[in-house]
């Protein structure tokens, strides 16, 4: 966690996946605007397309977005997350 980092903010990581913690929910601190909360990734089946019978082992991470909700609107923070995702899922992209 990043919390000595909490002075004058706005975002904040906060990943306790590293102590095999799957998924949690952070609580935001002000002056902090988010509070992202990551997890440890797990192996999952999952299926290897849209439209098959196949499956494939995949890992999994859950993250959680907390968003005072005074700064940042919920769909907007639906929409950071969406392209976060995205991003993580695919991070060659991100040198396009």
């Amino acid at each position: 966690m990043f919390g000595f980092c909490e002075q004058g903010g706005t975002f904040t990581i906060s990943n306790l996946g590293m102590f095999g913690i799957k998924e949690f929910t952070a609580v935001i601190n002000p002056p902090q605007a988010c509070i992202l909360a990551v997890g440890g990734a797990t192996r999952r089946v999952v299926p290897a397309s849209e439209e098959g019978d196949a499956t494939r082992v995949a890992s999994v991470m859950t993250v959680t977005l907390s968003c005072d909700h005074r700064v940042v609107d919920g769909a907007v923070a639906a929409q950071w997350l969406k392209v976060f995702r995205s991003l993580l899922e695919k991070p060659f992209t991100m040198l396009l």
